[in-house]
């Protein structure tokens, strides 16, 4: 039986409005098979998407599980990353995200333990948050290959105010110990809407990343 989905939250009634973000998501997850796991990504792409608009998608992304020193083996991760814009608090997006992990069969335990969805909010425009339960940015997306991966591929050289560098400056700063990540195509589907010919969980011409903003003139 299929993963089935409630109603997204939306934003509080209370809420002011405020100018659209750009904002970046993490996914992945590393219980069931690859068919699982795609299925999962899939479905929680598309109810982001109904919450949030367009998105643009990156590739999966394979890597070894983060296991604490004593902790027991994992199967490896599937990740993916999405980037697009939204004027929705920021604490909105992380009550969907903590959704679409429940609907998916996740249930608390052990930090860093197996789960079959993970839903990181990356970072949020310029916003910077110390709020345990909500850091921004992400407090290891600079350290973490699968993440800036996949970020790197759909959104290169889009600034990250709160770190001062690009997915890609920061990939290329990883040192040559941090593990590695197989980057793999989405698997082919019949017609399901989004999904191309390739497998791939669609990016239309209107979820193109946002363009680089002009860097500041260098004194």
């Amino acid at each position: 039986m299929g993963t089935h989905y409630p109603a997204m939250p939306s934003a509080p009634a209370a809420s002011p409005p405020r100018p659209a973000a750009v904002i970046a998501l993490g996914l992945g997850g590393n219980l069931g098979g690859r068919g699982e796991i795609e299925a999962a990504l899939r479905l929680a792409l598309e109810r982001l998407r109904e919450s949030l608009g367009e998105l643009h998608v990156a590739s999966l992304y394979r890597g070894p599980a983060v296991v604490p020193r004593g902790g027991e083996p994992q199967p490896d991760f599937l990740n993916t990353a999405a980037v697009g814009r939204t004027s929705l608090q920021p604490e909105a997006v992380l009550a969907i995200a903590k959704a679409l992990e429940m609907a998916a069969g996740r249930r608390p335990g052990p930090r860093f333990g197996p789960r079959p969805l993970d839903v990181d909010l990356l970072f949020y425009g310029d916003l910077r948050s110390a709020a345990p339960e909500l850091t921004l940015p992400h407090p290891r997306l600079a350290e973490r290959r699968f993440v800036l991966a996949p970020l790197a591929e759909i959104a290169p050289d889009l600034p990250i105010p709160a770190l001062g560098a690009s997915p890609s400056e920061l990939l290329r700063r990883l040192p040559p110990a941090a593990p590695p990540v197989e980057r793999l195509p989405w698997s082919r589907v019949g017609d399901t809407g989004n999904a191309d010919r390739s497998g791939h969980p669609g990016n239309s011409s209107a979820a193109q990343p946002p363009p680089r903003r002009p860097e500041a003139a260098k004194a």
